[in-house]
Formats: structure tokens, sequence, C-alpha cells
């Protein structure tokens, strides 16, 4: 069945939605015209859930936002200047914008705004054929002045307009592109590939703030893969994460070992297969996702070639940590979040050797305390990072792994281990010794928390005994 044949139940349920209709009474009363347009039509055509309602109209943005004021609950500003007026309408989020037409002017800095008069203008110049579809309404007649029907037949992503004007007009459709690679399983044409690498350094003009939107919403695609080697052959990934392509290690005849940087994707990768595993249905997890990618952005930093072949990357988990937290801050991530994905990537090496040897109950707890609330992401960010073709030794570490998590079930369940503290707190410190607050009690306090973690729970009488003997032998040593 044809596309459009196929789409239009859907297309005809979307435009009848109440939300929907109460919009587009209220800009046919009022004498404009108004389509569905971008990606809710690109859904509705291959036969994706429509999660968003995107509009355009012949109105100005004071006269959207007229006519949209008496039939909405609430309107928020998220870019006038552009020619969008943001809407609540019958419980659903909707977005109207102002046609635009083509305003290229070689190497701008910044996109220039200029608005349009007609339907046919503003698709012509969007940044890809395959959200150049548009839907008039009430009408339901179909507007695609670009072929963007038959790009999405051919699972082609290519733009309205020549690409090296396309994207010089706004580098950020370059991101853009590799996101749609990943999000829709789509193939950028040679010349989107060839303006791609030709206009990788016009990114710079791009703020830090929206090339972090588009990363996570292409890291937040079920498959990002695709998309991040596009970033990575086109040299755009030297300019935005520089470390992912740092990855490629040299190899030599000497020296054999994984590449890292495919290992880094299949991790990544995995690690995405495993979330909709354990959480079926949850919002992508930013904070593993981007862990897992980065893991080991420590290892071109800390490799060194052993004697024997041997080649070692001693210590990448610190400093991995310490480079994340750079570029993250960089890209204008949040604290807590650059603080969530730098603890993840020091904590991922922690498990290996687990199975060389038996941890004691006392290491199993420091394994989980020092995860904390991160421990659902750790274990998956740890059995993500197998990837040998050594079946044998998959098993192996895949086994390991289960029984240290049964380990911590079974600890956790005798002794709440997710919320591990010493049997005294401070005030009964500073009660049993007769100081006050200072570096002695946070001593006693970190005694008392090791001796936990090393022989579980003591009971208030015995740890006020040990507390007493660590505090007379210390007295005696000062």
């Amino acid at each position: 069945m044809h596309p459009v044949a196929a789409a239009l139940p859907r297309l005809t349920a979307l435009a009848e939605r109440e939300s929907v209709r109460r919009v587009v009474a209220a800009f046919e009363a009022a004498g404009h015209e108004i389509a569905l347009v971008g990606g809710p039509v690109r859904d509705a055509l291959l036969g994706r859930a429509v999660t968003d309602i995107d509009l355009t109209t012949s109105a100005r943005p004071e006269e959207s936002a007229a006519v949209l004021k008496p039939v909405a609950s609430a309107m928020w500003d998220v870019g006038r200047a552009f020619g969008t007026v943001a809407v609540r309408v019958a419980g659903d989020s909707v977005e109207v914008t102002t046609y635009r037409q083509d305003a290229y002017v070689p190497s701008s800095r910044k996109p220039e705004v200029v608005f349009g008069d007609t339907l046919d203008g503003d698709l012509r110049r969007r940044d890809f054929t395959v959200n150049s579809i548009a839907v008039r309404l009430p009408s339901l007649a179909i507007v695609d002045p670009t072929d963007g029907i038959a790009a999405l037949l051919e699972r082609r992503l290519t733009t309205p307009s020549p690409a090296v004007e396309s994207f010089d007009e706004d580098p950020l459709r370059m991101l853009r592109a590799a996101r749609f690679t990943a999000q829709l399983g789509f193939v950028l044409d040679d010349e989107g590939r060839r303006a791609m690498t030709a206009l990788a350094p016009r990114i710079e003009v791009v703020s830090q703030e929206r090339v972090r939107e588009e990363l996570v919403k292409l890291v937040s695609t079920d498959h990002p893969v695709g998309g991040l080697e596009l970033l990575v052959d086109t040299g755009l990934a030297d300019l935005v994460l520089p470390e992912l392509p740092a990855l490629r290690l040299t190899r030599d005849g000497e020296h054999r070992h994984k590449d890292v940087y495919q290992h880094s994707l299949q991790v990544l990768q995995q690690a995405i297969d495993l979330e909709h595993e354990r959480f079926p249905g949850s919002a992508p997890d930013v904070v593993l996702r981007f862990a897992a990618l980065l893991h080991d952005i420590g290892k071109p930093a800390t490799r060194r070639f052993e004697a024997g072949g041997l080649v070692t990357f001693h210590h990448h988990d610190v400093v991995g940590a310490k480079l994340a937290r750079k570029r993250l801050k960089t890209l204008r991530f949040p604290n807590a979040e650059v603080d969530r994905i730098a603890k993840l990537i020091e904590l991922h090496q922690r498990f290996f050797g687990y199975g060389e040897g038996a941890w004691t109950d006392s290491a199993v707890r420091r394994y989980v305390r020092d995860a904390g609330d991160l421990l659902p992401q750790l274990h998956i960010l740890t059995r993500a990072d197998v990837t040998t073709r050594n079946e044998r030794k998959a098993r192996r570490l895949a086994t390991a792994y289960d029984d240290l998590e049964r380990r911590i079930d079974e600890l956790a369940a005798q002794e709440e281990l997710d919320a591990i503290r010493p049997d005294l707190d401070g005030e009964a410190i500073m009660r049993e010794l007769g100081v006050g607050p200072g570096p002695d009690v946070g001593a006693a306090y970190r005694f008392l928390l090791e001796t936990r973690m090393d022989e579980g729970p003591l009971g208030e009488e015995e740890a006020v005994r040990r507390l007493r003997t660590w505090w007379a032998e210390r007295s005696a040593a000062g």
C-alpha cells in the first residue's frame, strides 16, 4: 500500500483530535491558512507514533498569539522571534510557526529570519525533504514540493536546497542529520556527507547548549551508532565531542589490541538494549548512555606498550572521568548529570577482578556504597562493557556478575545495604566521647563506617565499646 494511503487514517485521526480541531477552527475563522507540517506528517507516513503537534500558518506571530489566546489554557514563548507560538489546548502541547522563506546568506553566523507568505516557500527552506511535507487542514491535502515522500520510500536523507547552502545557513542541521540518521534509520545522501565534511568548522558558531541538545537527542535514540559514526566520519565529532574519534587508536604489527572506538559504540548499544530489557517503557537514561559512550575516553592518554606485546591502560577510569567531566561542562550539561556520568565512568572497572578471587562481604558492601543510587546503571554499564568474541570468557564474566548481583540482593535483604550507616551517628559519637563538632567526630564516624563495612551491623553496645577502644588508642598515640 502506498504510504499516503496507509497514513490517511492516522492523519485523519490527528486532524480530528480535539486540540487540533480547535486550533484549526480558530485560524480558519480568522482567515489564515494552517497545516500540519514536519515531524508529525513524516512519522504518520512512516507508521511511527506521532508525539508532536507542529503546525505552520500564514499568520504572523502576533496574529497567531491573538488567534490562539481564546482557545488555549496556557501560552509560552519558545521562539516568538523565530515565528513560533506554543500553547496548551485540550491537554495537548501545540506549536504553531509562521511560514518562513529562504533567507540564505553566504557564511552567515546566524540564520536570518524572514517570514514568508506561502506554504510551498516555507517547505522548500526546511532542513530535510522528509520534514518538508505538509497536510493542509481541514482539507487533508498533502503538499510535497521537494519529493519528501520519495525520500521516505527510499529511506534517504537529503536537503531541499543544495546541502552546502542548507548547512551553511544553519550549521545545526549537520547535527540534526546525524540524529535523523539514527532516529529514522535513513542514510544521508553523498551530497549531504560531502557538505558536512566541508562545513564541519561552521558548527563552532552554534551555541554549546544547542549542540548538547542535539547530542542528547541522538544518544536518546534506540540505535544511535549510525549517527555517531556519521559525526566521526565527517569530522564533526572532532569539534563537538573530540574524545570519541580520539578512541580510534593506532594499530601496529607488534601491539595488537581491540579498537576502543568500535568497542565504545558497541558498549553504548548493549547498554541501551539492557536498559530496555530491565526498565521497559522508561524514558531514555541519558546518564547511563553518555557514561557508556565515554567510559573509555581515558585510554588514549593512559595507553602504554609493555614487554611481550601487552598494552595497558592503567587508571583510565579515573582519567576518563576527569576528561568526561571537562567535556560535559563545556557542553553545558547540568552539574548533577555531569557528576553522575563521571562517577559511573570512574566506577566502571571496579567489577573486573571479581571473578578472579572471592570478594568478601565487606568488598560487596563497598561496591554498593560507592555506587549509591547509581547501582542499577552500574550493573548495566558493567555488563555492557563485555564485548569479547570469546564466548567462554563472556559466559564466565556474565556468570560472575550474576553472582555479584545475587550477593548484593542477599546482603541488602539482610541489612538494608543501600542505606549503610555506622551504628552510631554524629550526635552519639560526640556524646560518648565528650567532644564537640570537629575533625575528631569525622574520624570517629569513618572508623565506625569502615568497621561496619567489614563486619556488618555491630549493635549499639558493641559499637560504643569499639569506639571507646579506638578513642583511647588514638589519644595514647597522639
